[in-house]
């Protein structure tokens, strides 16, 4: 078993310890901080205590093949062939598992996505990528919900900002911040022409009030009237909010809410996240060996997928992923693709734990 293995079993009974200490007992925070932490390190204990017990049951067995008996020897090698397969499954799945955790995996997320290239056509486009979000979201059980939109005539969004919450939401969707370029013969274009279109999208991870101190005085306050189409949903007093962070200029807009109140709480749920995100990418450019395990920079000026409609084909240019399956991924059936990114990051940050070793 490798020493990465034994250190958390270590740690795990540690836990064990600590759990029934009667000064932990009384100290309820403290208790809920190492229940956590044991409980992250089961699946890890489980798995090890697993591969031990398989490598030695194969010494075990390999101790028979020294007799005489032909019969027996072959019985001998076709357990221990199916016990290292076993064991090998379970070694692959360790050392997944000691893969270090990024905290931020677990967090909500908050996402913006902007038509850029391609006019109205980019803007059908983010209102299609944000139904896949939508229900990809449903099947995976999280709660989407829009936080501000800026909608075209004939239905596409020019901008939407929205947020998702569950359980590991930053996990799968943080490799959907880049350029999303799609192309398709539009239903105005009478020739039948291919256009080329994108539109931008960033992911942040939602942000709490001790995660980032934003100062009132930072923060300059505007309300005003929502703007609409027409018909009932136009506001009809200054609910929409507008709010500018001053030392950095980020602004924030929010008017899809009536109560002028929801509309400035979701405005701030925002800028904490642009101002956490701004924070995080300060560190991460000073950490720079973290950034080579990463699929992708994150970056939205960054082509990282094609969605060609006339092939039925998606393009992931980041790990050189193609399939045939545009219809079941504009399903919300997304697992497509980000299961390849997932695996590809995880046997990049293994051969770098290898060649650390």
């Amino acid at each position: 078993m490798n020493k990465r293995a034994q250190g958390v079993i270590q740690r795990y009974n540690e836990l064990i310890k600590l759990l029934a200490d009667p000064a932990t007992l009384s100290d309820q925070n403290k208790f809920k901080e190492f229940s956590k932490e044991q409980s992250q390190l089961a699946d890890i204990v489980e798995c090890a205590t697993l591969v031990e017990k398989l490598e030695g049951e194969i010494e075990q067995v390999r101790n028979m093949l020294s007799g005489e008996d032909k019969e027996l020897k072959e019985l001998a090698q076709a357990e221990i062939d199916s016990l290292t397969a076993q064991l090998e499954t379970s070694s692959n799945r360790l050392n997944r598992l000691l893969i270090p955790k990024d905290p931020r995996d677990e967090k909500s997320v908050i996402m913006e996505m902007r038509a850029a290239a391609g006019g109205e056509e980019s803007a059908l486009f983010a209102s299609e990528l944000f139904r896949v979000y939508s229900l990809y979201a449903m099947r995976r059980g999280w709660k989407l919900e829009v936080i501000d939109s800026h909608a075209t005539d004939i239905g596409g969004f020019k901008e939407i900002t929205f947020s998702i919450e569950g359980k590991d939401v930053y996990r799968y969707m943080k490799y959907e911040s880049g350029v999303h370029r799609v192309q398709r013969v539009p239903e105005t274009e009478a020739s039948g022409r291919i256009h080329t279109s994108t539109i931008t999208v960033a992911v942040m991870q939602e942000a709490e009030d001790v995660d980032v101190q934003i100062k009132p005085e930072d923060l300059r306050i505007d309300v005003y009237r929502s703007s609409g189409h027409g018909g009932q949903c136009v506001q009809t007093t200054d609910s929409a909010v507008r709010i500018t962070h001053l030392p950095t200029g980020i602004v924030m807009t929010c008017q899809d809410e009536r109560s002028q109140t929801q509309n400035k709480e979701r405005a701030m749920k925002v800028l904490r996240a642009r101002l956490f995100e701004l924070e995080q990418e300060k560190r991460e450019k000073e950490q720079v060996n973290a950034r080579r395990v990463q699929i992708g920079s994150g970056d939205r000026a960054e082509k990282i997928r094609t969605y060609n409609f006339p092939q039925c084909r998606v393009t992931d240019h980041r790990i050189g992923l193609t399939i045939y399956r545009l219809p079941d991924v504009m399903m919300g059936d997304l697992d497509l693709v980000i299961s390849e990114l997932i695996e590809a990051e995880e046997r990049a940050k293994l051969e770098q734990l290898s060649k650390a070793q």
